[in-house]
């Protein structure tokens, strides 16, 4: 994540599409984490949409990450969308997943939307 190493990490992320080496949940949040400093959070976002189309399981916790890189990224319409997203999914969602969404909210300057 220091300096210019996401590009390694998004790199090795690819090849591992790209030589059919499993993605999980894990790999796929490093990986996240990563490209949102470097690459911003619509690029983050894009690789967390990969992963669910790869068919790595949407859980609370991978979902609950997705929420916090579009709340940083000021995207709260998104972040609440994923949200509903997970009560249709039936994906557990968490008191971290929660606070990134009022978060997302408060940064979106629509904290009456976090009430509801």
């Amino acid at each position: 994540e220091k300096g210019e190493q996401w590009i390694y990490a998004f790199q090795l992320f690819r090849e591992m599409a790209d030589s059919r080496v499993e993605r999980d949940g894990i790999t796929c949040l490093a990986a996240v984490a990563a490209c949102e400093k470097g690459l911003g959070w619509v690029r983050a976002f894009q690789l967390f949409l990969d992963m669910v189309e790869g068919r790595v399981k949407r859980d609370s916790v991978t979902c609950g990450a997705a929420v916090g890189v579009l709340g940083r990224g000021g995207a709260w319409v998104w972040a609440l969308q994923l949200l509903r997203e997970m009560v249709d999914s039936r994906v557990q969602r968490d008191t971290i997943t929660y606070n990134a969404a009022v978060s997302a909210c408060d940064k979106g300057g629509v904290w009456v939307q976090a009430l509801q």
